[in-house]
């Protein structure tokens, strides 16, 4: 347990020893729950979100603003985003950041589908909303490169600290950040 993020020595020592002592059914009905949605839970065809679904409910809903993408690096971003209930466009999951120090190129992150998708649908406006790191503000420059010649490229405001991670952020902050976005220089 270890290995799981944010879980360090004594946590998972402490999990280990609650597993142990619940009842037999109760272990199998854990482990049963994790292969359930380790088997049923994928990356939405569209954005690459998480979803039970081939199209996720985001994408699906015909309520949300179509000509407007949100680019996230991480399924954890698009649900910290929709507490605030401001944001009323899609969105599109990279699935990461660039960082040549990790082996995480462009071509190993969804950008190549983003690029057909703002292409092909005519977006009219491309939000980046990833982390201000090292490797977010590669990602963000590189997607602004890219994507200019097809559509307006905005990017939150910065309410959040340098290095912070978007699903840490309060509501409130997220919130300031959509509302105060800019154009890419």
């Amino acid at each position: 347990m270890q290995h799981l993020p944010g879980v360090g020595p004594k946590t998972a020592q402490r999990l280990a020893l609650h597993i142990i002592k619940r009842p037999d059914e109760d272990v199998q009905a854990l482990a049963q729950a994790l292969l359930d949605a380790k088997q049923q839970v994928g990356f939405c065809q569209v954005c690459f979100h998480l979803s039970a679904e081939p199209v996720c409910e985001i994408c699906r809903n015909p309520q949300r603003d179509p000509d407007t993408i949100c680019v996230v690096s991480d399924s954890r971003d698009v649900i910290a985003l929709e507490k605030t209930r401001e944001y009323k466009g899609k969105y599109h999951v990279l699935g990461g950041v660039i960082s040549p120090m990790d082996g995480v190129g462009p071509e190993q992150l969804t950008i190549q589908p983003l690029v057909r998708r703002v292409s092909q649908q005519k977006i009219k406006e491309l939000i980046i909303a990833i982390s201000p790191s090292i490797e977010g503000e590669t990602t963000t420059l590189y997607i602004g490169q890219l994507l200019k010649p097809f559509t307006r490229v905005t990017r939150i405001a910065f309410g959040l600290p340098m290095g912070g991670e978007l699903e840490y952020a309060d509501e409130i902050t997220l919130a300031r950040a959509l509302e105060g976005r800019r154009e890419l220089d």
